[in-house]
C-alpha cells in the first residue's frame, strides 16, 4: 500500500474530504506518498496540505498540497510530515508561526537559542512559539514528526517585532525544504 520513504519509514496516508453539490460529506482522495529527502541529506519532508489564508476558506477546492508554501509560510497554514534522519540536526531558525510538532515515531531534541534542550519523545507534542530553535536526532532510529504551522505576527521583544531567521539563511543546502 506504500511507498517507502527516503528515510526508510513507510510512504503516509492521506484522506481528503469535501462537499457534493447538495452539500453532504464525501471523500475526496486518498494517496500514499513516501516522504522525500532534501538536499542537506538530514531529513525527508512531505507536505501534507496548506491553506492560503487563516481562517481557511472551505469552498477553496484546490489540493492544498500543490499550494506554494516555503519552509513556512505566510498568510496560510501548512501541514507537513518530517523524517529527521538519526545523528542529524537542523540549523537554527525562527519563524512567524505558531507551530505543533507531534512526535509520532522516535524522539528529537528541541535546543533553544540560549542553549537548553529538552527531548520529546513519541506522542509527545511541541508548541513552538515564534522562538529561536532547531532539532535534533541523538539516536539511532529515524523521528517522524507531523508539523502544522498557523501564520502569526512576529513575537515582538520591548514593542520591537524579531525577525525571522529561516534555515535557508543560515544552510543554503535547507532550501530544498521547500518541497
Amino acid at each position: 500500500m506504500s511507498e517507502t520513504s527516503d528515510s526508510g519509514l513507510p510512504g503516509v496516508q492521506r484522506v481528503v474530504t469535501g462537499h457534493d453539490a447538495e452539500g453532504r460529506a464525501v471523500f475526496r482522495s486518498e494517496d500514499v506518498r513516501p516522504t522525500r529527502m532534501v538536499a542537506s541529506g538530514d531529513a525527508s519532508f512531505l507536505t501534507i496540505w496548506s491553506t492560503a489564508t487563516v481562517p481557511a476558506d472551505l469552498n477553496d477546492e484546490r489540493d492544498g498540497r500543490e499550494l506554494p508554501t516555503g519552509l513556512t509560510l505566510e498568510r496560510g497554514s501548512v501541514i507537513r510530515v518530517v523524517d529527521m534522519l538519526p545523528g542529524r540536526e537542523s540549523p537554527m531558525h525562527r519563524t512567524n508561526s505558531i507551530d505543533y510538532g507531534i512526535v509520532l515515531e522516535g524522539e528529537i531534541e528541541l535546543e533553544l537559542d540560549d542553549g537548553a534542550r529538552k527531548t520529546v519523545r513519541q506522542g509527545g507534542i511541541i508548541v513552538q512559539r515564534g522562538t529561536n530553535h532547531l532539532w535534533r536526532n541523538t539516536t539511532a532510529r529515524v523521528c517522524r514528526i507531523a508539523f502544522i504551522l498557523i501564520e502569526a505576527p512576529a513575537y515582538r521583544h520591548n514593542g520591537v517585532p524579531l525577525d525571522e531567521a529561516k534555515p535557508e539563511q543560515v544552510d543554503p543546502a535547507c532550501r530544498a525544504m521547500k518541497a
